[in-house]
């Protein structure tokens, strides 16, 4: 899926499973990728070479500084000691969960009445944020891609409470190998958190579209 068109650069913050599934799976598609973890980035130079080989290994200063596109995909037990600065101004996707059974309860996203999501644009007044990525398991980013027009092609939900900056991510997630399917608001994006009809649901697009809406039966989302 490799393209020699000029893509946005994309900092990843975070290296466990899900941050290095996506760098491999944005860097195929022809994007520049940063990747920063906590700290000195020659901690994270033999895993980037060997797990996501093309990646470039930053501070995450830096990374988010140069970045066009920043993606969280930390714990989210570690959001609460993010530096929220840094993030001022950026394109900001949460690929994020919150699951307290292994996160722990979390006080910042107990507040029952907003999705996780409302709380981390809440969080990061002056971002713009994006849900996706969150609902589909790390070890299902890279074998389930397709190209665009493939019937057996899998969709995963865009949510934002900014048009502009959903129909961005949403040009970045058909790149990478899966239909868009976008939701009006952040607060819709609640139908991709756990629990939610689409969460680990394998689903072309218009299934997708039916599940948010409520029209499928759980049975019928199951992967």
């Amino acid at each position: 899926m490799t393209t020699t068109t000029e893509r946005p650069r994309v900092a990843i913050l975070g290296v466990g499973h899900v941050g290095s599934a996506l760098a491999r799976i944005l860097l195929d598609a022809g994007y520049p990728v940063d990747v920063a973890a906590s700290g000195d980035p020659q901690r994270i130079q033999l895993i980037a070479s060997v797990v996501m080989p093309g990646a470039r290994p930053r501070w995450a200063a830096e990374a988010v500084a140069d970045a066009d596109i920043v993606i969280l995909a930390i714990p989210l037990h570690r959001f609460a000691g993010l530096d929220r600065g840094m993030l001022d101004g950026k394109l900001v996707v949460d690929s994020m969960n919150y699951w307290a059974p292994t996160d722990g309860v979390q006080p910042l996203f107990e507040d029952d009445a907003s999705t996780s999501s409302e709380v981390v644009q809440r969080e990061l007044a002056r971002a713009t944020v994006v849900k996706t990525f969150n609902h589909i398991g790390y070890h299902e980013m890279e074998e389930d891609r397709r190209p665009a027009g493939d019937p057996d092609r899998r969709a995963l939900g865009i949510a934002s409470d900014d048009p502009d900056a959903a129909a961005r991510i949403a040009a970045l997630v058909d790149d990478a190998g899966y239909d868009a399917v976008l939701v009006e608001s952040l607060r819709d994006g609640v139908a991709f958190e756990p629990g939610g009809p689409v969460f680990g649901a394998r689903l072309g697009a218009a299934d997708f579209r039916a599940a948010v809406a409520g029209e499928l039966l759980p049975a019928e989302t199951a992967a």
